[in-house]
């Protein structure tokens, strides 16, 4: 889970936030605030991952409340201002919200969040007992749909043109529009290892080595290329060993 925040100087816009943060499955809202006071106060005494923060505000606008605090907590930015957009990608914001927010649009900038927790391998502050994400949400072919997907569901991904297959324990086939290289960023290296230019696989599905293939539990024979092979190999080692001291 996503812990949020949202800081706006309309209760309109809080109301707003609110609803879409419960309709997203990674996001949990600690609270919604118009007071800069109270937000200040609840980054030093709550865990806040993401704050969702309003530009235009009194006393101290959004862009100056990324100067002082920015550094605690990564910022999605809600304006209805677009001239600002610049001055708040310049100060490394996830994302720039222009009102009103359509939901698509917020789950974008939702998901380049989750993305973002993921690819620098960050610990959120609610899963200090739990450091890894366990879940990813990809786009289906399905316009505008997210779909939750738990790494331990993964048999192995393909990669072809212009997007990937991921196929799951169910004997599912999930298609997302994706590169498999951004695929892999968001994949735990330590569960998945890519073995090919067009294939990633999960380590714990695998049952042999043979040759140049990667032989997985219910899943046709996957091809090695030489630059994974080594790669491949060590993790298997880490895996056996880990598995041996539990």
């Amino acid at each position: 889970m996503i812990n949020c925040l949202i800081l706006d100087d309309e209760q309109a816009a809080i109301n707003v936030l609110t609803k879409y943060i419960e309709e997203t499955p990674y996001l949990k809202l600690v609270d919604g605030t118009t007071s800069v006071s109270k937000a200040i106060e609840m980054l030093s005494q709550q865990s806040i991952d993401l704050i969702f923060l309003d530009i235009q505000m009194p006393l101290l606008n959004g862009l100056q409340f990324i100067d002082l605090y920015g550094h605690q907590v990564k910022v999605i930015l809600t304006t209805a201002y677009s001239e600002y957009a610049l001055e708040g990608y310049d100060r490394n914001v996830i994302d720039y919200l222009l009102k009103p927010i359509p939901f698509n649009r917020f789950l974008k900038a939702a998901e380049k969040a989750l993305n973002y927790f993921n690819r620098n391998n960050a610990v959120l502050t609610t899963q200090a007992s739990q450091p890894d994400m366990d879940f990813i949400l990809v786009k289906t072919e399905h316009k505008g749909k997210l779909r939750k997907i738990n790494f331990n569901e993964i048999v192995y991904v393909e990669g072809l043109k212009n997007y990937v297959s991921i196929y799951t324990t169910q004997h599912e086939r999930i298609v997302t529009y994706s590169g498999i290289s951004d695929l892999e960023e968001r994949l735990p290296s330590h569960l998945f290892a890519r073995v090919h230019r067009s294939y990633i696989v999960t380590i714990r599905m695998i049952t042999a080595i043979d040759g140049n293939e990667v032989l997985l539990k219910d899943a046709p024979r996957i091809p090695i290329s030489g630059k994974f092979k080594d790669d491949l190999l060590l993790k298997l080692q880490k895996a056996i060993l880990q598995n041996k001291s539990e």
